[in-house]
């Protein structure tokens, strides 16, 4: 089993409010809902340009 550590994240009153009720529709806790949310986005998440491009971008045009 991997190791689990405590983390802080902030997120809109919304935000939990939905993944809440999402954690009670699906019966399982709120680290199982963002973990399972991770990993479904990942990829996508991976795909997007990261600072280091749009740094490199400015350096070009100056």
């Amino acid at each position: 089993m991997a190791a689990k550590k405590k983390m802080t994240l902030y997120f809109s009153d919304e935000m939990i409010r939905e993944t809440k009720q999402e954690a009670l529709r699906q019966d399982r806790s709120l680290s199982w809902i963002m973990e399972v949310a991770w990993k479904i986005a990942r990829e996508k998440m991976q795909s997007m340009p990261g600072v280091e491009d749009y740094v490199e971008e400015s350096d070009e045009v100056a």
